[in-house]
């Protein structure tokens, strides 16, 4: 079965830290060009970061640029993100997601609230 869980998510206060983790199992991680994508309540998707299959090049959304972190480990197929300097505005469900869309995690709720 392919699967995409994440994990990592909850309550953080504003300025602080998370770092999210992507567990990959069922198929070709390695070969798979990754992204987080989010929804924030209300709204629609929108994507955050992308990272490329063997993690040399990597692209940011404007809203996250120098404080988000897109990485991967191959070996441990696994996706990770690293958030700091965290506001109110990243409260949202964060997915990871095969960067074709082709592939879903079912998503961890991230709140920023004081």
């Amino acid at each position: 079965e392919v699967q995409l869980v994440e994990s990592g998510g909850g309550l953080v206060q504003p300025g602080g830290s998370l770092r999210l983790s992507c567990a990959a199992s069922g198929f070709a991680f390695s070969g798979y060009p990754m992204s987080w994508i989010r929804q924030a309540p209300g709204k629609g998707l929108e994507w955050v970061t992308s990272i490329d299959s063997g993690g040399g090049s990597t692209s940011l959304a404007d809203s996250v640029k120098g404080r988000f972190t897109i990485a991967r480990d191959n070996a441990k197929n696994t996706l990770y993100l690293q958030m700091n300097s965290m506001k109110p505005e990243d409260t949202a469900v964060y997915y990871c997601a095969g960067a074709t869309g082709d592939l879903w995690g079912q998503g961890t709720q991230v709140a920023v609230s004081s």
